[in-house]
């Protein structure tokens, strides 16, 4: 574990912030003779070598192999967000692009999309929405049989969307009980979202156990566990602006977006790591390996929740880039994003 800033010297702070800051904006590694021209620190190179070397024991920097210069660690670079940057408030032309981007009117996933562009177009990083579950209410079930041991069990919901699963059946299920069951559940359970429709058969079930077939019970106790478990594993996710994510003039881009964009692909994992910054109210960053997610591909994440009118947590937003990104300036631009949507949903 790194040393709080506070135990490093004003010297060793110096030119630590100065080496990250060159680091982050040139993407190179920051040799003494570099330091010593940009920080007016009035020190050597040889005394700024020496700090510099202090720093690389203390973990903070590194040297690459091909270079004498020195470059942050990802311990270092949580030292620096999470004890010296100091941040930039959006601009009020970034501000201006990013409000009118979501109030452009029509459908809440709109202006999620719309959250994600305008992310990825002022961050030069890709944009990450984790959009809020939606929970349908049920109009229709029905069972449609496949085969002796199979049927397929089909939700409708009120807003018009059907899904559709195969189920293994019980023993002795003929085609009039599969008919009773669908018009059980949709007459008892239309209305109702599919957790109030799973909480509410287990009810009757208990009470009502006697004036239901056990072949039936078992087959709808096993269609609202599909339904319930698939729904809830499935957030969705949007993103925008991958292209983002190559660098002009890096040798190893392409190795790395390629890890990169195969890890976008899996959006339930990014959806999971999104998911954690939930919790809480402040924007959260994540650098490199610190999620396993990205412990190969040498990115970070920065994310922020936004809340529904009901002031609860219902989806967060965010950006993905190098971990060389310019946290001072991004880590705002996406706390005020996660702030207009939460006004938006308001």
């Amino acid at each position: 574990m790194a040393a709080p800033v506070t135990e490093l010297t004003d010297r060793a702070r110096d030119v630590f912030r100065i080496v990250v800051e060159s680091y982050i904006d040139s993407g190179a590694p920051v040799g003494s003779r570099t330091i010593s021209k940009l920080s007016g620190l009035n020190l050597s190179p040889a005394s700024i070598r020496n700090v510099m070397q202090d720093l690389e024991e203390l973990g903070l920097l590194a040297a690459p192999h091909t270079s004498a210069g020195r470059m942050p660690t990802e311990t270092g670079l949580r030292l620096f967000v999470d004890g010296m940057m100091q941040v930039a408030e959006p601009t009020r032309e970034e501000r201006a692009v990013i409000e009118s981007r979501l109030s452009a009117g029509g459908p809440i996933e709109d202006a999620l999309a719309a959250a994600t562009l305008a992310l990825s177009g002022l961050s030069s990083c890709a944009g990450l929405v984790l959009v809020p579950t939606r929970q349908p209410r049920l109009k229709q079930f029905a069972f449609v049989s496949l085969s002796p041991d199979q049927a397929l069990i089909v939700l409708v919901g009120d807003d018009g969307s059907v899904e559709n699963r195969v189920i293994a059946l019980p023993a002795g299920m003929n085609a009039s009980a599969l008919t009773e069951a669908g018009n059980y559940m949709t007459a008892r359970l239309s209305g109702k979202t599919l957790a109030e429709a799973a909480a509410e058969i287990a009810g009757q079930v208990q009470q009502e156990r006697a004036e239901l077939d056990e072949a039936s019970h078992r087959l709808i106790e096993s269609g609202l566990a599909i339904w319930s478990e698939d729904h809830a594993a499935r957030p969705v996710l949007i993103v925008r602006g991958q292209a983002n994510l190559i660098e002009d003039g890096d040798a190893a881009a392409l190795e790395r977006v390629r890890q990169l964009l195969g890890e976008i692909e899996g959006k339930e994992e990014i959806a999971r790591l999104l998911d954690s910054a939930r919790i809480g109210s402040a924007t959260k960053v994540f650098i490199g390996s610190e999620n396993k997610l990205f412990a190969l591909s040498g990115s970070s994440v920065i994310a922020a929740p936004y809340r529904g009118s009901d002031g609860r947590v219902v989806g967060v937003v965010g950006v993905i880039g190098p971990t060389r990104l310019n946290y001072a300036r991004v880590v705002p631009m996406v706390d005020f994003t996660a702030q207009t949507l939460t006004r938006l949903m308001a």
